[in-house]
């Protein structure tokens, strides 16, 4: 299924149904009066996120939406029926902008959120409601308002705990395979991924965490070179973000510190958000490195670079490493949520 995480939609609102014109009559009823009855409410468009959907690919081809107009009034009053509801179903990590102002509507990022895009018109009033004591038969009604229609940009963000960020070919897509039930195309060349994967580490039957992948970013990126850009919004919701470098690149590829200092260049362009965030670094394919000349081999890569946070070695292809990998990472997490467990307690 073709991967889309942009779509422009219409919704429309359903129009109020129109108040109705009436008056009583019946047999040994003279004096029976108005009974015009007023108009059903038209019906809202709400988007829903769910947790079946993680492209926005269906809306390239059912881009409008619309709820169901109001019921007029009738006689005897009897007051027309509501409008039904339109329900859209979209993927966890929508955002809602409109598309003629900008204007951010709304950010669904949790199963069920609800999100009014559109309200249903008010009803129109039947003649009963204006009749008084100087008026006893009215010959006016009101109709109801039209609902609203807009235009709306969707735009998907992915929610994953952990973003893989490297160059083409650092193994980031073997490693989600390597750790999760993911099953990301991995091959002997660059640009393999062309769009962001999803996988689910468990730790155990009650621990695991969301990591994603996206196509690699390369020199040139933050101005449009390449896919890497496109996606890089997928890690702005992340909690943590793996460095994978490639220890052991090939000759006519950069070496590991400069497509390290290559993608920290192309983020901090991009994005002071996304640099600001935790950043392991991963240096993997170490397997491809005599077993002896590991340690030596990556402590240079990570006294080049000036390195000071956390440093991991990973063979994703064979999954060396990674257990370890996976264990701490869990182990972040968990000690990001109690720390907001504490602070939201102590406010």
């Amino acid at each position: 299924m073709k991967f889309v995480d942009e779509a422009e939609i219409r919704v429309e609102a359903g129009d109020g149904g129109n108040g109705a014109i009436g008056f009583r009559r019946e047999k040994y009823i003279p004096l029976g009066g108005p009974d015009g009855g007023d108009g059903g409410d038209g019906g809202s468009v709400y988007l829903v996120a769910v947790e079946n959907i993680n492209t926005l690919v269906d809306f390239r081809y059912h881009a409008v939406h619309r709820a169901q107009r109001g019921q007029n009034g009738m006689s005897r009053n009897c007051t027309g029926r509501k409008g039904d509801d339109c329900y859209v179903s979209v993927p966890l990590g929508t955002q809602v902008s409109d598309a003629e102002t900008g204007e951010v509507i709304g950010d669904l990022t949790k199963i069920g959120d609800t999100l009014l895009v559109a309200k249903g018109g008010f009803h129109g009033l039947g003649n009963t409601r204006f009749k008084s004591s100087i008026n006893r038969a009215p010959q006016k009604a009101s109709k109801g308002t039209e609902g609203e229609h807009r235009v709306l940009n969707l735009e998907l963000t992915l929610i994953a705990d952990v973003g893989l960020l490297g160059m083409p070919n650092a193994g980031k897509s073997s490693l989600i395979r390597s750790v999760s039930s993911a099953t990301p195309k991995v091959a002997d060349y660059p640009f393999t991924t062309l769009y962001p994967n999803l996988g689910v580490v468990r730790i155990d039957d009650l621990r695991s965490f969301v990591i994603a992948d996206i196509p690699g970013v390369i020199e040139g990126a933050a101005d449009g070179a390449g896919l890497g850009l496109q996606f890089l919004k997928h890690l702005l919701r992340t909690g943590l973000l793996l460095h994978l470098i490639d220890v052991a690149p090939y000759e006519s590829m950069d070496s590991p510190v400069q497509a390290a200092k290559k993608i920290i260049r192309e983020v901090e362009k991009w994005n002071d958000e996304l640099a600001r965030k935790p950043r392991w670094l991963v240096l993997n394919k170490i397997d491809r490195l005599p077993a002896e000349e590991v340690d030596a081999h990556c402590q240079a890569i990570v006294d080049e670079l000036g390195w000071t946070g956390p440093v991991f070695k990973t063979a994703a292809i064979n999954g060396d490493g990674t257990k370890e990998l996976m264990f701490a990472i869990m182990a972040f997490l968990e000690q990001g949520l109690e720390q907001r467990r504490t602070g939201s307690e102590q406010d």
